[in-house]
C-alpha cells in the first residue's frame, strides 16, 4: 500500500509527486511515455543541440528542472505503463516488464489534455495530422514536413508554425479559422487577460512573426475539406467569399485542446458541460478533490489552464492529499492565488479561439466522425431519424465510441452533432458511458496479474 498513485508525468503529475514526496508521502507515478514530461515537455530529458533547443523555445526547456527534480525526489516511477483501471483500492496497469495492481490510499489523475477532434471531409487521409503531432515529431526526432498547410486556430497552431519556420521549413499556407467578431466577443474578458500581459505579448509576437514571414495567411476560413485517394493531395476552403484549392502532401489541424476525461468518467466521478471550453470537465474543488473521496484531479485533465497552472494545481492537490491522510501540509493560500492569476487569461482565450459551430458539428454527411469504426455524420443523422436518443444508444446502431480510443476522438463530435440536430443542449444529450478498462488491454495481461500487489519503488 502506498499513499498516492499518480497517473500522468506532465507538469501536474511531476509537480504533485515532488510536493508529495517532500511531505513524506509514499508515491508512485505511472506514465505511458518512456520519460517524464507529458505532452508539453515530451522527451525533455534528452540532450539537445543548441539549434534544437532554440527551435523548441524557452517554454519547452522550462520543463527540464521540473523533470530533474522529479527524478531526484525518490518517488516511484513506472514509465511505459498503461493504467487501465482505477478504483477506491488503487489501480491496475500493464507495462513491458510486467504490470500488476497497486494499492493506494489516494489516486491523482493528471492525464492532461487532448487536441479537440477536427472532423472535416478527408481528415482521416494519410498526410493529415494534428498540430500537436507535428510538434511531437520535432520534440522526439527533430523531423518536420516541408511545405505543410496549417489549418485551424489557437496558440498551439501558431506556436508550431513559428517553430517550423525556425527549423527552416517552408509553410504552404496558414488557414486561420478564427471566427469573425471573435476578438470583439472576447474583449469583455480582456481585463482578466491583462493580469498576464506577458502571455498576450507572446501571442502577438507569434502572429506578427507569421504575418511578416511571407507565408500566405488566410483569415475567416470556412468549408475546409481535404482531397486524396490513398493520401492527401490537396486542401479546399472558402475565405472572403471565395473558394480556394491548394495542392499539398501534409496538413496540420488544430482547434484547441480539451480535457482528456475518459479516466475520470470511467471512475464514475461527476462531470459537467463547460460552455466556455465546449467540453466535458470533471467536477473538482479548488484543491483537486473530485466527487469521489479517493480521487483527485490536477492539470488540464480537470480544465484547460496551461503548463504553469497545471504544475501549481499538482502541488495544491498533493498538499490536500497529505492533509486528508493526516500527514500535515503547509497552507495552500499562496499557491491558490498564483493559480487564480495564471488562469485569469483563460476566458479571453476560450472566447477568442472557440471553434465555429460548423467545425464543432460538421454538416457534410460524408464526414467521418468515428475513425475507429469508420462511422460518418450521415450514419449519425440517420440513427437519430430512427429514434436514437443519445451517444450510448448510438453505440448499438453502429459501434461508434467502442473502438480502441474508447470514444476520445469521436465523443465530442457526436455530442455536438446530436445537439445541433435535435436542438437539445449537450447537458441533455449526455456523453458516452465510459467503462474500465479505460485503455485497450489483452485478456492475457488481465489474467496474468500477480496475486500480490506491486508496491512502488520509493
Amino acid at each position: 500500500m502506498i499513499d498516492l498513485a499518480i497517473i500522468g508525468a506532465g507538469p501536474a503529475g511531476l509537480a504533485a509527486a515532488i510536493e508529495a514526496r517532500a511531505l513524506g508521502l509514499r508515491v508512485t507515478l505511472y506514465d505511458e511515455q518512456p520519460g517524464p514530461g507529458g505532452q508539453i515537455y515530451r522527451d525533455i530529458t534528452r540532450p539537445r543541440s543548441d539549434r534544437s533547443a532554440a527551435i523548441l523555445g524557452p517554454d519547452y526547456l522550462a520543463g527540464r528542472p521540473l523533470a530533474k527534480a522529479f527524478l531526484a525526489s525518490g518517488a516511484g516511477y513506472q514509465p511505459r505503463a498503461t493504467v487501465w483501471r482505477i478504483a477506491e483500492d488503487g489501480l491496475s496497469f500493464t507495462a513491458p516488464e510486467g504490470g500488476g495492481d497497486q494499492a493506494a490510499a489516494r489516486v491523482l489523475v493528471a492525464t492532461g489534455a487532448m487536441e479537440r477532434p477536427f472532423a472535416v471531409p478527408g481528415w482521416t487521409l494519410p498526410g493529415v495530422m494534428t498540430a500537436g503531432a507535428a510538434q511531437i515529431m520535432l520534440k522526439t526526432t527533430g523531423t518536420a514536413a516541408d511545405g505543410a498547410v496549417f489549418v485551424g486556430t489557437g496558440p498551439l497552431l501558431y506556436l508550431v508554425a513559428c517553430q517550423y519556420l525556425d527549423a527552416g521549413m517552408t509553410i504552404a499556407a496558414i488557414l486561420d479559422t478564427t471566427t469573425k467578431g471573435a476578438l470583439l466577443g472576447a474583449a469583455s474578458h480582456l481585463p482578466g487577460a491583462l493580469r498576464r500581459p506577458g502571455m498576450l505579448m507572446k501571442g502577438l509576437r507569434m502572429l506578427r512573426r507569421l504575418r511578416r514571414s511571407g507565408v500566405p495567411f488566410h483569415r475567416g476560413v470556412t468549408d475546409v475539406a481535404f482531397e486524396g485517394d490513398q493520401a492527401l493531395s490537396a486542401v479546399r476552403w472558402t475565405s472572403g467569399g471565395t473558394a480556394h484549392r491548394l495542392e499539398c502532401a501534409h496538413a496540420f489541424l488544430h482547434h484547441g485542446v480539451i480535457p482528456n476525461a475518459n479516466m475520470t468518467m470511467a471512475a464514475r466521478a461527476s462531470h459537467h458541460w463547460d460552455k466556455a471550453q465546449a467540453a466535458w470537465v470533471v467536477d473538482r474543488d479548488a484543491e483537486g478533490r473530485s466527487s469521489l473521496p479517493w480521487l483527485f484531479v490536477a492539470g488540464d485533465g480537470g480544465g484547460i489552464a496551461g503548463a504553469k497552472a497545471a504544475a501549481l494545481s499538482g502541488r495544491i492537490a498533493a498538499r490536500a492529499i497529505a492533509r486528508d491522510l493526516d500527514r500535515g501540509a503547509p497552507d495552500s493560500a499562496r499557491l491558490l492565488r498564483d493559480y487564480a492569476a495564471e488562469v485569469a487569461i483563460r476566458p479571453f482565450l476560450d472566447r477568442l479561439y472557440r471553434p465555429a459551430p460548423a467545425f464543432l458539428a460538421p454538416q457534410d454527411d460524408r464526414t467521418v466522425i468515428c475513425r475507429c469504426e469508420e462511422v460518418t455524420r450521415g450514419d449519425l443523422a440517420r440513427a437519430m431519424q430512427e429514434g436514437c436518443p443519445g451517444p450510448n444508444q448510438f453505440k448499438a446502431f453502429c459501434r461508434a465510441g467502442m473502438g480502441p480510443c474508447q470514444g476520445r476522438m469521436c465523443g465530442p463530435t457526436v455530442v455536438s452533432i446530436m445537439s445541433e440536430i435535435s436542438g437539445r443542449s449537450p447537458e441533455d444529450i449526455g456523453y458516452y458511458r465510459i467503462r474500465m478498462p479505460v485503455k485497450p488491454v489483452t485478456l492475457a495481461e488481465v489474467a496474468g496479474l500477480p496475486t500480490e500487489r506491486v508496491d512502488g519503488r520509493n
